[in-house]
């Protein structure tokens, strides 16, 4: 006798094969708007590609298959070296070729290639996060090096310029492309660098340029596969910054000995480890006592681009989310049609929505540096989005995963992945608290930033109201900073900032709905009809 104890049906097939740039209007128009539109049709092919099942797939078995420590080699010899599955190897190398690690860096780059970097950064996070750490770290260690590249490693500038990625064991100048890492925290100290005892001795005379040996460890090493860290260790005149290659000008191993690979949360595709440093070589980047100040170039970097990679898990979270409530039937309706759950994901739409505008203002501003007032909105605003978009990322992707309920907390869902990855982002580069204390050190020390905000908050004065009261309150805190403060200062500025570009550029029932959400101090108001259909339009176009 044969069984048929049911029939499989009302179960959404798996968001693939859609092309994640044309299905996200908000992103489109941010590119447009912040003067890349010239890359709009390679943004298309790329998130045609990236959107694919094979692509998706990749992302997967990075994760699945996490990176193996080969501390030696067969005869015995120390190797220090990391295996990673091929599917890491496949994604590094889509990086690479879209030049995520170093496309504003090039002599022919155009107007407008921070923002197209940053949109070809978001597209990539959305299918494989823990790639994008060492693209991070080149990207923001290449115009440092670029600037200070010791004679001895003069062969580098061509490799780290190029569109290829290198997984080969051998030295930096004989290799097509590079990858940089970062050796900043100990186990006593953590973000408090300056409380590092990894000491370095000159090998001969001190001074930019030169060879020096370090004797200590690093309880993060990340990217340990890297052909090169940038590493701080205490000088005889203070902490400084030093550039330590994997191998030797001579083609000999540098001596740094990794320990073991740490055992994280998420991000569990990239290798993140500890080293020691046994009379290791590095050359002095910058004077002696420089390093927090060399370091802090990179470090306003990554901290965008955790933002950016957030923001990405959040769009993939939300469009898995959108795809399945467009499919599944309950009570009588799909999901989306049911009031309640149009709410939560019209919220969530409109979460994104804010972020799209406020982190493309903020791409256009880096890409800006010569201007003081946009020098100033990036040294304010960056570690204000950081804060605000990477903490909101957490319950954001559990959202998401409610959506989707029992079978959006399996691991056969992408969401379980995307939720784990979320919190690497709100901690690296510095966790919450630091990102709120720089906050209220610009607004102390930086000169003009004040009057910068000004301008871009009375620009729009006058069109919302809650915004308006928002912006009262928060410049009478302002008065008076108050570390206390710090995080609802941070948390209101981020929102101000959203809530100006918004009244700028998006349609009136978008702004003013984005005003009441996030700056009515009653919170929770509902998303009018109208707005909702506009903006889960925007979130769903050309999905499927």
């Amino acid at each position: 006798m044969q069984w048929q104890t049911h029939t499989v049906f009302n179960q959404p097939i798996p968001l693939n094969n859609s092309n994640l740039f044309l299905s996200d209007t908000a992103l489109r128009e941010a590119v447009q708007r912040e003067d890349a539109a010239w890359d709009a049709e390679l943004l298309a092919s790329i998130g045609q590609q990236l959107g694919t099942a094979e692509s998706l797939e990749l992302g997967r078995l990075a994760n699945a298959n996490p990176p193996e420590l080969l501390r030696y080699d067969a005869s015995g010899e120390r190797l220090d070296d990391v295996r990673f599955h091929p599917a890491w190897h496949l994604l590094m190398q889509g990086l690479f070729a879209n030049r995520v690690h170093n496309l504003p860096w090039q002599e022919d780059r155009r107007r407008g290639s921070f923002v197209a970097r940053a949109a070809r950064f978001i597209l990539h996070a959305q299918v494989e996060a823990g790639t994008l750490c060492p693209v991070t770290m080149t990207f923001a260690a290449t115009p440092l090096l670029l600037q200070s590249l010791p004679s001895a490693f003069s062969d580098w500038t061509k490799p780290l310029l190029s569109d290829r990625y290198d997984a080969h064991l051998q030295p930096a100048g004989q290799k097509r492309g590079l990858l940089i890492g970062m050796g900043m925290t100990e186990k006593q100290g953590g973000s408090d660098v300056l409380t590092n005892t990894t000491r370095a001795e000159p090998v001969g005379s001190p001074g930019p340029g030169e060879a020096y040996r370090l004797v200590g460890h690093k309880w993060f090493y990340s990217v340990p596969q890297s052909d090169g860290h940038l590493v701080l260790a205490q000088a005889k005149g203070g902490l400084s910054c030093f550039l330590v290659p994997r191998f030797l000008p001579d083609g000999q191993r540098n001596a740094v000995r990794l320990e073991r690979l740490k055992d994280k949360l998420g991000n569990r595709s990239n290798a993140s480890s500890e080293a020691e440093f046994c009379d290791a070589l590095g050359w002095l980047l910058g004077d002696e006592g420089e390093g927090v100040r060399q370091i802090l170039k990179m470090g306003a970097m990554t901290r965008f681009d955790c933002a950016l990679g957030s923001h990405g898990l959040m769009r993939r979270a939300l469009s898995v989310a959108l795809y399945h409530a467009h499919q599944r039937q309950a009570f009588g309706k799909n999901l989306i049609d049911q009031p309640l759950m149009r709410q939560v994901l019209g919220r969530m739409a409109l979460q994104l929505e804010g972020q799209t505008a406020l982190l493309f203002r903020l791409a256009r501003a880096w890409e800006a540096q010569g201007d003081e007032r946009e020098r100033a909105f990036c040294r304010l605003m960056t570690p204000a989005a950081k804060f605000n978009v990477c903490k909101a990322g957490i319950p954001f992707v559990a959202e998401a995963m409610e959506v989707l309920g029992g079978i959006g907390y399996c691991e056969e869902s992408e969401l379980p992945r995307l939720y784990r990855e979320m919190p690497v982002n709100s901690i690296w580069e510095g966790s919450g608290n630091i990102m709120c204390l720089d906050v209220l050190r610009v607004l102390a020390k930086q000169p003009g930033v004040i009057e910068m905000l000004s301008g871009e908050f009375e620009e729009v004065k006058g069109q919302n109201r809650h915004f308006d009261r928002a912006w009262r309150q928060l410049a009478q805190r302002l008065r008076k900073l108050n570390e206390a403060d710090g995080r609802a200062i941070t948390r209101q500025l981020y929102r101000l900032a959203t809530g100006a570009q918004l009244l700028r550029h998006a349609s009136v029932p978008t702004a003013e709905a984005w005003c009441q959400m996030m700056l009515d101090p009653r919170g929770d108001a509902q998303v009018a009809e109208k707005c909702l259909s506009d903006v889960l339009l925007r979130a769903t176009g050309g999905i499927g």
